[in-house]
């Protein structure tokens, strides 16, 4: 009798049953994505929140020591001190070397241009894959209009020395200090559909948006309607070099905005170190898209260009809103469907109005 053999069988997947397992971890993968990406900028965005809270304990240091909050900006002619709030609460944030590295007195000069070569990660939101590491190129499309580009080891006004390529860069930034409702737009830019024409007379219900005081400068600009008898509604001018400390928020810290984010990529007078690069204002919407290349002359009447004066508002890359410092030290998170009569009035310290949490 012949013995027994057990025959083992050799079967493999067929094509459609491999067909139906690389669909089905397509399905996993697309299901699981959304959620991956979800949690990586819940991570991105947290860590801008905890950015924005070192501002907070960084401003608030500086007030424990002078009284007052940091000037939004000091100006000046060309070759003097012309710098940001940023740059004042630098020792707060331990970046001492860098501020001590600055010389007031001389202003954009080669002995200064190593720290302007300096760019920080705590001004910079991960979420914005577009700030390009906090260095733009100058004076194109897609570049920057700041005031002090660093061109190989010197620093100057555009049209100053060159070196043979011609390479001018700017140190930018995603956060920005508030000047509230002041006028964003008028008079540079005439009629817009976010502010109140300064010489309109309202009828009730009404109510204007935006103050006198171009970017919260007290004067200037030509003394115009917009900027004769001008103040400075929030925390920041861009030139003039105000202050104000806890005692001048009337309206209560915990309801007035600070500091908030924005865009280098649709601002192109986006400048971490200088004046003109330092505040942002709630007259125009939140996150309103001003991303369009239309030239390299700030102050276009085009409101969807990087380029105009529409361009200096906040806003951010996280989906549906923008993060923001009050003046308590606390962030919130603010959407962009919020009431334009909200956000201005957040951005006053001390207009008189009535807010109540739930509507912001």
């Amino acid at each position: 009798m012949m013995p027994l053999r057990r025959v083992r069988s050799k079967h493999g997947f067929t094509l459609i049953e491999l067909l139906v397992v690389i669909a089905i971890i397509a399905v996993l993968i697309a299901l699981l994505l959304p959620a991956v990406q979800s949690a990586r900028e819940a991570a991105r965005r947290a860590q801008c929140v905890n950015n924005l809270k070192q501002m907070g304990i960084a401003i608030y240091s500086y007030h424990d020591q002078t009284n007052a909050y940091p000037p939004g900006a000091i100006g000046g002619n060309w070759g003097g001190s012309q710098m940001s709030w940023r740059v004042f609460i630098l020792p707060q944030m331990e970046q001492n070397p860098a501020y001590n590295a600055l010389n007031f007195s001389i202003g954009e000069t080669p002995q200064n241009a190593t720290v302007y070569y300096t760019s920080f990660p705590t001004f910079l939101c991960p979420s914005d894959g577009k700030n390009r590491g906090g260095r733009f190129p100058l004076g194109t499309q897609d570049g920057d209009n700041g005031v002090w580009p660093v061109n190989n080891g010197w620093v100057g006004p555009p049209g100053g020395s060159t070196t043979p390529d011609g390479t001018w860069t700017v140190t930018v930034t995603n956060y920005m200090m508030s000047f509230g409702d002041n006028y964003a737009l008028w008079p540079l830019s005439g009629a817009n559909p976010w502010e109140t024409d300064p010489t309109a007379t309202l009828v009730p219900p009404a109510v204007k948006r935006g103050w006198d005081g171009f970017w919260g400068t007290t004067s200037g600009n030509g003394g115009t309607a917009a900027n004769t008898g001008g103040k400075m509604r929030a925390f920041a001018d861009y030139r003039d070099g105000q202050t104000t400390n806890v005692a001048g928020v009337s309206d209560g810290t915990s309801n007035t905005l600070m500091v908030g984010e924005a865009l280098p990529d649709q601002d192109s007078n986006n400048d971490f170190w200088d004046f003109t690069g330092a505040a942002a204002g709630t007259t125009m919407p939140l996150n309103l898209d001003t991303s369009a290349r239309c030239g390299v002359a700030f102050g276009t009447t085009n409101f969807r260009c990087r380029y105009a004066y529409a361009a200096r508002g906040f806003k951010s890359m996280h989906p549906g809103g923008a993060n923001f410092l009050f003046g308590d030290g606390s962030c919130h998170f603010l959407k962009s469907s919020i009431s334009p009569i909200t956000y201005n009035a957040l951005g006053s310290k001390a207009g008189g109005e009535v807010l109540s949490a739930d509507q912001f």
